[in-house]
């Protein structure tokens, strides 16, 4: 089914260098069957509305059967679509139907961990000797009956939990229920392969791989150091995680073994691709570019830098720059995803800025990953206590609320019961904030909308070269001002609420280009950009 796929989506081995990939997030989605939670009819329902945004992938989280302790990444089934989302075929339909609209199809894999309902664990803490014994990372107590190490659980406490028939300890890096599987033993790694080649034999275009780096543990089990005067990448300091350096429980050397395995089975299938999620790291751009050493492991990898509260046009400038640094990977991009809150809210710009934050993703050198809402501007959810549904954000409450208020279901009618995402008398499994209901898909008709200018930028940028696989360099600017020069294209970015004016250097002979939705404009060499606006200009 590959080759058909390949064929059929234009036969384009390096489809994802320069690619939007759009994050859907399939609770929150589309809900069909009124049980106020999304499934993949709702998405089959709702592609031509994405094909017609100007994406050129969708990423789906996590579909697989679950017990849904962590709402998907918590796999008990590998091979089969869990019946709150539907079933096998409907994404087989899925899949088809999105080949057919040009739309490629990547889905999320969790490999660090299985669900505690997974028969493979069932089996390996059923005794110390059978088959499976040994596919789990499971230790002895220390003499006085305490965990094996000092390692925490990114979701609180200790990452070691008793297992009272086995008499030991075994590792989980997230909730007790999502056990870490032993990376070291050679028929964990050929199963999970062997999985990989399923989803690829069914036609899927690639994978997002959660917790890239969390795969491989310390064999000696050594205690992480304390942490110094570094910093835990992408984890709030309210959590104790960012008290010790992350040296031994993740990102161990071996992982880049395991995931040069991975490349091997994607290398034989044409046009598929692989982003990694390196998270708890505390030297980013020399892990990703160990991770997207060019043709060796993954294809690309995103870093966490724009997902803090930092938003300014010297911030953009570094993290690209020490990006750009890295030899032989290719970047991507991301502003947010289902784990962080919503950037509009994050950054204090307001649903107006959003088009402007689409530009900026969309015209760094790279892909991007684009997160459902934000091409309606949605800002972060505030959501009462009771409502939350997210274990982390329920232990971390209140200094950390969690991921709840970046999973609010989609908004699509303002006059329809639960904003059109499920029927009447159905409650979702989140509630939907009135001010997202505003927001909502038929609310945003008029041409200047956030969610038609996204879409008028998106097909605007499919038309540019330069933004798509263009060299990349930035200019020297006053703040909030950003200025990135894409092969023959000048982008000229207003950051803030107030307008400004730039006087283009003497050596750079600009002519505005039209098209794109924004409204800034070129007079006499100097750039005059309203709030949130940008000009794209062509040199000569």
């Amino acid at each position: 089914m590959q080759i058909q796929n390949y064929l059929q989506l234009g036969g384009e081995s390096d489809w994802w260098k320069g690619a939007v990939i759009y994050q859907i997030y399939p609770r929150s989605y589309k809900d069909t069957n009124g049980d106020g939670v999304g499934d993949l009819p709702g998405i089959i329902e709702k592609l031509d509305y994405i094909a017609d945004l100007g994406v050129d992938a969708i990423w789906i989280s996590p579909f697989f059967t679950s017990p849904m302790k962590d709402f998907g990444y918590d796999v008990s089934d590998y091979r089969d679509v869990d019946p709150l989302f539907g079933s096998l075929a409907d994404f087989k339909q899925l899949l088809t139907k999105a080949h057919d609209l040009g739309v490629r199809v990547l889905i999320d894999l969790v490999l660090s961990h299985t669900s505690d309902r997974h028969p493979w664990f069932i089996e390996s803490r059923s005794s110390r000797s059978n088959e499976k014994a040994d596919w789990y990372v499971w230790a002895e107590p220390k003499l006085d009956g305490t965990p094996p190490n000092n390692w925490f659980s990114l979701f609180g406490g200790s990452a070691w939990e008793w297992d009272t028939r086995r008499r030991q300890y075994y590792l989980h890096n997230f909730l007790t229920s999502q056990p870490d599987l032993n990376f070291h033993n050679s028929q964990v790694q050929d199963a999970l392969l062997e999985m990989v080649r399923f989803w690829l034999d069914l036609g899927v275009d690639g994978f997002r791989l959660d917790t890239v780096n969390m795969y491989v543990h310390d064999q000696a089990l050594r205690d992480n150091p304390p942490i110094g005067n570094k910093r835990v990448n992408g984890v709030d300091e309210s959590n104790p995680y960012t008290l010790q350096e992350p040296l031994y429980n993740i990102t161990r050397p071996e992982n880049l073994q395991f995931l040069e395995r991975f490349r091997q089975v994607l290398n034989d299938y044409p046009a598929v691709t692989s982003v990694g999620e390196l998270g708890a790291v505390t030297d980013m751009y020399t892990r990703i570019a160990e991770y997207t050493e060019s043709g060796k492991r993954i294809h690309m990898a995103y870093s966490f830098d724009f997902m803090t509260k930092e938003f300014n046009a010297g911030h953009i400038r570094r993290v690209v720059e020490r990006m750009e640094a890295m030899q032989g990977g290719w970047s991507c991009w991301a502003f947010s995803n289902h784990d962080i809150a919503r950037a509009v809210t994050r950054w204090g710009v307001g649903h107006e800025a959003a088009p402007l934050l689409t530009a900026i993703l969309t015209s760094l050198r790279g892909s991007s990953c684009f997160y459902e809402g934000e091409e309606l501007g949605l800002p972060e959810a505030e959501l009462a206590f009771e409502d939350l549904q997210d274990p982390f954000g329920i232990r971390f409450w209140p200094e950390f609320k969690g991921r709840d208020g970046c999973r609010t279901p989609i908004p699509w009618s303002a006059t329809e019961a639960n904003a059109g995402f499920s029927a009447a008398g159905v409650k979702p499994w989140l509630p939907i904030p009135e001010q997202h209901q505003a927001l909502a898909v038929d609310q945003q008709q008029q041409a200047d909308s956030v969610l038609q200018r996204t879409k008028t930028f998106l097909h605007w940028r499919h038309q540019q070269p330069d933004l798509l696989n263009g060299d990349s360099q930035f200019f020297d600017a006053p703040e909030p001002i950003l200025v990135l020069r894409r092969g023959q294209l000048v982008c000229i970015f207003n950051l803030s609420a107030t307008p400004q004016r730039f006087t283009v250097p003497a050596e750079l002979t600009l002519t505005a280009l039209k098209g794109h939705g924004f409204s800034a404009s070129l007079t006499d060499g100097v750039a005059s950009l309203p709030p949130y606006e940008v000009l794209f200009a062509q040199l000569g």
